[in-house]
Order: structure tokens, then C-alpha cells, then sequence
């Protein structure tokens, strides 16, 4: 089954709600970063794939309808070339505030769970802090310039109804009607928030 839908915006964008969201509306299942903890077999997948430029994404994507987050988020231009009729969301969150969370969220985490050892914390610096941001995560500047940089980037690349620029505060009518499916009777979800994932961790 081919994917329907491709999240190309970066993690800490409210992308847990939105996996959550689209397999609400039956966009499901969902791949987000939460799959590679749940099949660490992956790790290899996405560490070649980095390394390579890209994989064969009906290995990793087999039985999902839709994609959002890191890792899969990196390679969001490959996969909308292999899935020409999957439409592309650039979920999106004020910079400062962006930066802020992952400062105090995800990239913490990930150098903890490094220091301990493990595979996926070594995919996650490979792919993501050391790939996309250089090493450079206390360098502010660099970083948000980084975010900016691969929005702009897909703005630029896809066309534009092909493409939905969306923050949760937009909720389900603007979701509902790009992807052409009906509004839920349910509120828009808001999950995995900065005092939800200090819990987690």
C-alpha cells in the first residue's frame, strides 16, 4: 500500500497529533519516530538510507498510510518522488518556540540515552543533530536557520496543491479539507507535550 501521506515537517512540530489525527481519519497506520522504538530493526534501514540517499521506502513503509517526524521527515523529497499522488503536510511551529522544545525535550534525551549506550540514539545524532543540525544544537541561530532553511525548501519544491502548511492550533476543518475526508466528532488531539514527555522519559 502506497503512501497517502507524507509529513515533511521536523520533530517537535506537533507531530505526535498529528499521527494521531490522520489515523483518526483513517490515514492510518502512521509511521513516526515512536515505530523505531517499537521495530529497532529499522534503525539500519534509516541509517542506510542515510548514508545512501535513499532507500526502497516500500521496505519500511509496508501496511502504513502516512508518515510524519524524524526520521522519515528527512527524506520527505524522495518519498514524494516515489509516491507521486501522496500529498505532503509541513506541519510547523513558531521558531523560538520550536527550538525551545526540542532543547528541552528530545535533544536532552537523546544524549542521555547516547551516553548510555544503544543503537538508536546513534541513528538519531547520525540522521538528525549531527546530520541536519551539524553538531551545533547549543548554537541557537544555526539551528533555527536549519529549520527555516528545509521549510523554505518545501515550500519551495512542492506544488502548492500538493501541499498543506499546517500548525495544530489549525485544527481539523483546515486538515479535513486538504486531504478531502470528513470532520470527526472528536477534538483535534494535543498529545506528547513538553510535561507529557518529561513524564514519559
Amino acid at each position: 500500500m502506497p503512501l497517502e501521506v507524507i509529513g515533511a515537517g521536523f520533530g517537535r512540530t506537533g507531530t505526535m497529533s498529528l499521527k494521531q489525527a490522520l489515523e483518526d481519519l483513517g490515514f492510518g497506520p502512521c509511521y513516526h519516530m515512536i515505530e523505531v522504538m517499537k521495530r529497532p530493526e529499522d534503525v539500519d534501514f534509516w541509517t542506510h538510507a542515510h548514508r545512501n540517499g535513499g532507500a526502497d521506502w516500500d521496505t519500511v513503509f509496508t501496511n502504513y498510510r502516512s508518515s510524519v517526524d524524524w526520521p522519515s521527515c528527512n527524506f520527505w523529497e524522495n518519498q514524494a518522488d516515489y509516491y507521486p499522488e501522496a500529498k505532503v503536510i509541513l506541519s510547523l511551529r513558531d521558531p523560538e518556540i520550536w527550538y525551545s522544545s526540542v532543547m528541552e525535550t528530545i535533544y536532552p534525551a537523546s544524549v542521555a540515552w547516547r551516553d548510555s549506550g544503544g543503537a538508536q540514539p546513534a541513528m538519531t545524532f547520525e540522521l538528525i543533530w549531527d546530520g541536519v543540525f551539524d553538531g551545533r544544537m547549543e548554537d541557537k541561530n544555526h539551528v533555527v536557520a536549519k529549520y527555516l532553511e528545509h521549510n523554505q525548501r518545501v515550500r519551495d519544491i512542492v506544488p502548492a496543491n500538493r501541499l498543506l502548511e499546517f500548525q495544530p492550533t489549525d485544527g481539523w476543518e483546515t486538515l479535513c479539507s486538504f486531504l478531502e475526508c470528513e470532520i470527526p466528532g472528536v477534538d483535534y488531539p494535543r498529545v506528547n507535550s513538553r510535561e507529557e514527555f518529561g513524564k514519559q522519559i
